[in-house]
């Protein structure tokens, strides 16, 4: 059986550079400023949804019940895999990511979890088609921090 398909590093730093920015988009709360980043039919689900399809219903249904409601969202990039096709025009992220939720009391908790994304190269860069984002084993479901949505 042949060897994964791994990125080139430069194909992993690429894609390492866009989970960033993405990232920095769910620390912000900014939507606006997220969407370049998905294709408009993304496909998306996470621990408990069923499988979204597009952009504002995964947005509606997924980033309104998340985002808002945790901090310090970010991948793990010592631990992230990237794989690619022969081409280079499509790559997987597999990654684990940190966050923090909150108590109803307000208490923080660590809200670890892990994503596997899928992502297409177009003419203006990477964009994601598949996003499958899950918190690890144990981790409470609800989040009750309170933050303001930026950019809609």
């Amino acid at each position: 059986m042949p060897a994964l398909p791994e990125a080139s590093p430069e194909l992993r730093d690429e894609i390492l550079a866009w989970l960033d920015a993405f990232a920095a988009c769910v620390q912000k709360v900014d939507y606006k400023s997220a969407y370049p980043f998905w294709h408009e039919q993304a496909l998306a689900f996470g621990t408990h949804k069923r499988v979204l399809e597009g952009l504002w219903d995964w947005r509606d249904r997924q980033w309104d019940s998340v985002w808002p409601k945790t901090s310090g969202f970010t991948f793990i990039h010592d631990q992230t895999r990237v794989l690619a096709s022969p081409d280079g025009q499509m790559a997987v992220a597999i990654t684990p990511w940190d966050s923090t939720g909150y108590n109803q009391d307000g208490t923080p908790f660590d809200r670890p979890g892990r994503a596997s994304i899928i992502l297409l190269k177009t003419g203006e860069g990477w964009v994601g088609v598949h996003s499958h984002m899950s918190l690890e084993r144990g981790v409470p479901q609800e989040s009750y921090g309170n933050r303001e949505v930026i950019a809609r």
